[in-house]
């Protein structure tokens, strides 16, 4: 059937040896809409981002662009503000008619860890076109915070898909009036589901995070680990309104509280330049059964990792910032974002990365 696959299908690609990796796969990297990509061994400091480009492979490229070579077995420093190309454990060999889209985890998202996926003979970042065979690796530029990444490590993720099921504003449409897609503002559709800021909250309440620019290194691997206050400056609330500053980056969160039913997958869609100067986000994927109140949530707001660019921007409550584009499961998963299996972010608000304790 034409859409995302679920997560059996997944197990089953991986059975029929779509994918494969040198250490066999672990039950869980597979998500009830995805597959979670880990770290192999070698990383290169490379001098830009680049694409391998049709009919040529990454490795060529290397030969031209990298600057050294990094063991990742030991533990390795990326710093902030370089470029780092990483060979991902995993290796593809598609069927014809399946393709795939990468995209950051949420954790790595909200830590603005840009991680893009790379092929040989690709054109476009995060796109696996359909029957590609052959090696994944990743582009990994940390923009805010230095960190230490090691093998195994899970930056990225990838979605299958059998055709494309994106559903029509009139379908999703339909869809809000009899499973309530979003909660605490209108159902703004238009391209895909709208979603908005929220900036008014209690007097001197958080409404946000920004990142501090001179901070400390993460290790990837320690969770519910760091003081929010050594990297990150909380925003109070002030009259609805935020000035981004360019440069910086931003951890906001929606004013609506969205739900995702358990035979649709949802993306963010690119921000459009026309909305203002900044870019709404890093990762974009929501599983089946967020913010669905089978599966634990009661609705969920988004996220917002946010990044500003070329002239300070002044950001409203309720001002539009992206928007959700649904599409159609090939059939439903048989496990849910959320239940039973350890969803970081079910029933979140505002909320930074699992490598932080609560604040």
């Amino acid at each position: 059937m034409t859409g995302v696959l679920p997560c059996q299908t997944i197990e089953s690609l991986i059975a029929r040896g779509a994918a494969t990796a040198t250490t066999p796969i672990a039950p869980d990297q597979v998500q009830p809409a995805s597959l979670d990509l880990r770290l192999g061994r070698r990383a290169w400091r490379v001098r830009a981002s680049f694409l391998a480009g049709a009919e040529h492979s990454v490795a060529r490229r290397l030969e031209d662009l990298a600057m050294h070579e990094i063991d990742l077995g030991p533990g390795a420093v990326l710093e902030k503000g370089c470029v780092y190309l990483a060979e991902i454990e995993e290796r593809l060999d598609l069927p014809g008619e399946i393709s795939g889209v990468a995209n950051a985890k949420s954790s790595t998202g909200r830590l603005d860890l840009l991680t893009r996926a790379v092929t040989d003979g690709g054109t476009e970042f995060d796109r696996i076109a359909a029957g590609y065979r052959g090696p994944l690796y990743a582009e990994i530029c940390p923009r805010s915070f230095s960190v230490l990444v090691r093998p195994g490590q899970r930056l990225n993720q990838i979605r299958f898909r059998r055709g494309q099921a994106v559903l029509t504003d009139a379908e999703l449409a339909a869809l809000h009036d009899s499973a309530r897609l979003v909660a605490g503002g209108p159902a703004v559709i238009d391209g895909g589901l709208g979603f908005s800021v929220d900036l008014r909250r209690g007097a001197g309440e958080r409404v946000g995070w920004r990142a501090k620019p001179h901070t400390g290194l993460i290790d990837l691997d320690r969770l519910d680990h760091y003081d929010p206050a050594e990297f990150w400056e909380p925003l109070a609330a002030r009259d609805g309104r935020l000035i981004l500053d360019p440069g910086a980056f931003y951890i906001l969160v929606s004013r609506e509280a969205v739900h995702i039913p358990p035979d649709f997958a949802a993306e963010m869609a690119p921000y459009l330049a026309m909305v203002g100067e900044f870019r709404v986000h890093y990762a974009g994927f929501f599983d089946p059964g967020f913010g669905h109140a089978g599966a634990g949530g009661t609705g969920a707001r988004g996220v917002l990792e946010v990044r500003c660019h070329e002239a300070p921007f002044v950001l409203e409550h309720g001002q539009t910032v992206g928007r959700l584009v649904y599409e159609r499961m090939a059939e439903r998963p048989e496990r849910l974002y959320g239940a039973g299996i350890a969803s970081n972010y079910q029933g979140q608000g505002l909320k930074l990365s699992k490598h932080f304790r609560a604040a």
